[in-house]
């Protein structure tokens, strides 16, 4: 057990996710704090802070895998931005982060019919030696096929999984989809095989190979893997339809290196009457390298700086402290996140409301929550003072994001303006994430609904109870 889950232990047996006993009386918002969303909201849909945010930092630094260069130009980008737009207190604290290496990659059908296409290694893959695999393909959709097929029927072989990923708008579809990428190379390596190729988690009809994180299994061997886009997965998946073996050939330099130092980023407004209690927004500082990290998530650390600068601006004097986050590492790892629970551990009953902003560039089209029941009729009114963006309505079901996993799980309520993710996976964790991918239109509108959800949450005259239900698993 490491200190992040012991903490959660703690936490759980010490009973600090446990809400007030008797139900709270529904608390009503002042009427200066409703009015005030209007305010924000013509402020924000007239600033184009947060799209030259994300023009800063994917020109200014360009991808920012954990560990690399660009990992710590974006600190330095990042603590400079927060002070230009009047945030107090800011500071780096730092963490240690993974360092791993993508290389270069090569992917060939060396029959029935020779031809190469444009691959990328799954990220944490390991490499190949220099003249690569050369293997006969199965094919299958997903691990469930895999796990049915006889003891042998990989063994030597490279493992195609050829599964589609479903366009949905909240994000399901990727959840649906993504363990083939996570956990298929392991599952692959048990029974055998050599290497793993898997179609693309993405819904492109682009040429561009969508990367993303592997788990390796503790217990087993790890092999290479790699991913092809789409249209690429349909050419092979069209090799296999002729009946005949299909033989591949497969390269890789990617590698794992020494550990690196990297950095949390934090800025806040401080509060008034209730500053010790947190209202934290969460996004992270880091990208894959293939793009620059625009949609992913550039846009989600513009998004929620902007917000805090709107309020700032309105000249409106938060009673709960708005704590700005920006994680390092999410992408491999979460060690950022995990590093501030473990630094915070003394204070983590003081974060009260999460937000994060971590699916794009907008526009929010919901309001979803996990809250404590009792804080429902709050939600309702936040809902309702919002109404001139025509958000929908959202359930109380929300699994806020992968950052804000650790204070979501020790019971802090989470308050979700959901960004619309139809095309989100079109470019995400590809080279197509570039800043060409950002709607100034939408990412201004997403910036000024966070801003104000957020005024609101640090605004409420009641208590923000603790949750006691189970977090559900993140899609």
């Amino acid at each position: 057990m490491n200190r992040y889950e012991s903490l959660l232990l703690t936490a759980l047996l010490s009973g600090s996710l446990v809400g007030a006993g008797a139900a709270e009386k529904p608390q009503n918002f002042a009427r200066a704090d409703l009015a005030a969303v209007a305010s924000l909201r013509d402020r924000g849909l007239a600033d184009d802070t947060a799209y030259r945010l994300i023009e800063s930092l994917t020109t200014e630094v360009g991808p920012r895998p954990a560990g690399s260069p660009g990992d710590k130009a974006a600190v330095a980008w990042a603590a400079r931005e927060m002070q230009r737009l009047g945030l107090k207190n800011v500071r780096t604290p730092a963490v240690v982060v993974p360092h791993w290496e993508r290389g270069d990659a090569e992917f060939a059908v060396i029959a029935p019919l020779p031809q190469s296409m444009p691959v990328l290694a799954l990220g944490g893959s390991v490499g190949t030696d220099a003249a690569g695999i050369e293997a006969e393909a199965v094919q299958v959709a997903d691990l469930k096929v895999l796990a049915a097929l006889p003891a042998d029927a990989v063994k030597d072989r490279i493992v195609f999984f050829n599964g589609r990923m479903a366009r949905t708008r909240d994000g399901a579809g990727y959840g649906a989809a993504v363990p083939v990428r996570a956990t298929g190379p392991s599952a692959a390596a048990k029974l055998g095989a050599r290497a793993v190729v898997i179609r693309s988690i993405s819904t492109s009809h682009d040429r561009f190979p969508h990367t993303g994180t592997t788990r390796y299994a503790a217990d087993g061997p790890r092999i290479p893997a790699f991913a092809l886009s789409n249209p690429d997965a349909d050419a092979l998946e069209r090799q296999f339809a002729t009946g005949q073996a299909v033989r591949l050939r497969l390269r890789s330099s990617a590698r794992d290196l020494p550990p690196e130092r990297s950095a949390n980023v934090i800025g806040e407004i401080p509060g008034s009457d209730r500053a010790s209690e947190i209202v934290i927004l969460a996004a992270h500082l880091d990208s894959w390298d293939p793009g620059t990290g625009a949609i992913d998530n550039a846009a989600g650390c513009a998004i929620l700086m902007t917000a805090a600068k709107l309020i700032n601006d309105a000249g409106l004097k938060p009673r709960r402290t708005i704590r700005v986050a920006l994680f390092a590492n999410e992408e491999f790892g979460l060690s950022g996140s995990r590093a501030y629970v473990e630094e915070n551990a003394a204070e983590l009953d003081r974060h009260v409301v999460g937000f994060e902003a971590d699916f794009g560039a907008g526009p929010v089209w919901r309001l979803a929550s996990r809250v404590n029941p009792a804080q429902l009729p709050a939600v309702d009114q936040i809902h309702r003072a919002m109404q001139p963006f025509k958000l929908e309505r959202g359930g109380n079901e929300a699994t806020g994001g992968a950052d804000l996993d650790g204070l979501a799980r020790l019971g802090m309520a989470i308050l979700s303006p959901d960004l619309d993710g139809s095309n989100y996976f079109d470019v995400h964790h590809t080279a197509n994430d570039t800043l060409a991918q950002v709607d100034p239109a939408a990412v201004r509108q997403s910036a000024a609904a966070f801003a104000a959800a957020i005024w609101l949450a640090a605004q409420y005259p009641g208590d923000w109870q603790r949750v006691t239900t189970e977090k559900p698993a993140r899609r």
